[in-house]
């Protein structure tokens, strides 16, 4: 009766609870200030009380800097940051919420160094990789596409890229190329990578076999640093978040054409600061931008007609270094990774206003470096 009533109970957790992956630093790096996370977590999130509880982890993956998981399976893909490799890796791990474990599939080369960031496709054939790259030797390719087996396992490389431009000015940070994401358009089928060091947005389109088209690219200002994307679902409003001048800029695409319209500080004027993260909410009506020596997530308005932003404000983190957040996707909740206090902070949102409201509420894990909500 008492094994009767625990599946029970967990199944109900199940409808009631969004899941959280949570990747945290367990592996030093010269430019990390730390290294005490447990690997890959799961926690389970109430969406009515903003509580979360850990389910599992597992100390099985090097420094999963970010995660991507795959909507119809529960599948997680984690890249490994290790600096000093040639070529980084991605990990496949199945969350199982009725054992309440992960389950390592398998890994593959992702041909780079320093992984960055990956994306599943919307098709579910392809986990995407960007690597930002240090140094040189090994393959040095900038994206790489993997094909998903059907248990969502990942087969080797089937296409690799390697981006190729005039660098930025910052000479000590844009010595070379370095993608710092690869995303997917709202449509399907074309996918935009921020290069730091080019200062450019590229557009590619993938074929059936993985293989990457070059569609064409646009500049952000000079030294900006392009780092993370977010995009409205209407398809023409593309948003960047810049790391090195700490904005934020507004692209309008029209199919794979793109021009540059608008570019913001995130930060007051002065400040030293590097961009970091960047959402929209569910809704497409307010844009966050995390900061991170700001230590704050910059609010904006968007204009529904243009998309051009107009600044609400600040709010603090709760934290320091806050490399990553994600919205819930009813937009109810505002999760940010900070990386160098060791919590993940749970802010509410006003869906009239866009304001942040800090609930008291932590979720402590050391060195959290990414966030990712997840329904199965």
């Amino acid at each position: 009766m008492g094994n009767a009533l625990s599946r029970h109970d967990a199944l109900e957790e199940c409808v009631r609870n969004l899941y959280l992956a949570v990747g945290s630093l367990n592996r030093e790096a010269p430019y990390f200030q730390g290294a005490r996370g447990e690997g890959l977590s799961v926690y389970a999130f109430d969406t009515t009380t903003g509580h979360a509880s850990h389910v599992c982890a597992t100390s099985s993956v090097d420094n999963p800097t970010f995660l991507s998981v795959a909507a119809d399976s529960g599948v997680i893909y984690a890249n490994s940051e290790v600096f000093g490799w040639h070529e980084g890796a991605v990990s496949a791990y199945r969350f199982d919420a009725r054992s309440r474990e992960l389950v390592y599939l398998n890994k593959q080369s992702t041909q780079g160094s320093i992984s960055a960031h990956n994306t599943v496709t919307r098709d579910g054939q392809f986990v995407l990789v960007a690597n930002y790259g240090m140094g040189s030797g090994g393959p040095d390719q900038s994206l790489v596409s993997l094909p998903v087996r059907g248990n969502g396992s990942l087969a080797p490389a089937a296409s690799s890229v390697r981006h190729a431009g005039t660098l930025g000015p910052a000479t000590d940070r844009q010595e070379r190329s370095h993608p710092h994401c690869v995303v997917e358009t709202p449509e399907g089928g074309i996918f935009l990578s921020a290069d730091l060091g080019l200062d450019e947005v590229i557009a590619y389109r993938l074929d059936g076999a993985g293989a990457f088209t070059r569609l064409g690219s646009v500049a952000t200002a000079p030294g900006a640093g392009p780092r993370h994307i977010a995009q409205h679902s209407n398809g023409r409003f593309v948003y960047v978040s810049n790391e090195l001048n700490s904005t934020v800029s507004l692209i309008e695409r029209a199919g794979e054409h793109m021009r540059l319209v608008q570019t913001l500080p995130t930060v007051p004027a002065g400040f030293e600061s590097h961009g970091a993260d960047i959402h929209l909410s569910p809704d497409g009506r307010f844009l966050y931008c995390s900061n991170r020596g700001h230590d704050t997530i910059a609010a904006f308005r968007v204009d529904q007609e243009n998309g051009s932003l107009v600044e609400i404000g600040y709010s603090f983190t709760g934290g320091a270094t806050p490399r990553n957040f994600t919205l819930t996707p009813d937009g109810n909740w505002l999760l940010v990774a900070n990386q160098n206090a060791d919590c993940i902070v749970i802010f509410a949102i006003d869906k009239e206003t866009g304001n942040l409201t800090d609930t008291g509420k932590r979720i402590e894990i050391g060195t959290p470096v990414c966030v990712r909500p997840f329904h199965l």
